[in-house]
């Protein structure tokens, strides 16, 4: 009679941290610092303070970076935050990049 052979088996799955991404809000000529600071509350969830200093770096410097999320909260809100953009008639421009 043979011994019962028992064979352990141990699959080690690797689970990778979803990719981070910035959502970056850029400077226009028309888009107003009230509406930017507005996006920045009520769509980012920013405190009144941190969406004023978000808002000048757009300002000042170009662009300014209004959060970083998963890919698919970051592309909700930038969606949410042009329609709302679109409504007022302002040409606010976001894009997602890589964080």
């Amino acid at each position: 009679m043979e011994p019962n052979i028992v064979v352990k088996q141990k699959d080690k799955v690797k689970i990778k941290k979803p990719k981070d991404y910035k959502v970056v809000m850029y400077n226009d000529d028309y888009t107003t610092m009230e509406f930017v600071i507005n996006i920045l509350v009520s769509v980012f969830n920013k405190k009144l303070m941190e969406a004023e200093k978000i808002m000048l770096d757009v300002h000042e410097k170009g662009k300014g970076v209004a959060g970083i999320y998963s890919h698919d909260i970051a592309i909700t809100k930038v969606s949410t935050a042009m329609g709302m953009a679109k409504e007022k008639g302002f040409p606010f421009k976001l894009t997602v990049e890589e964080a």
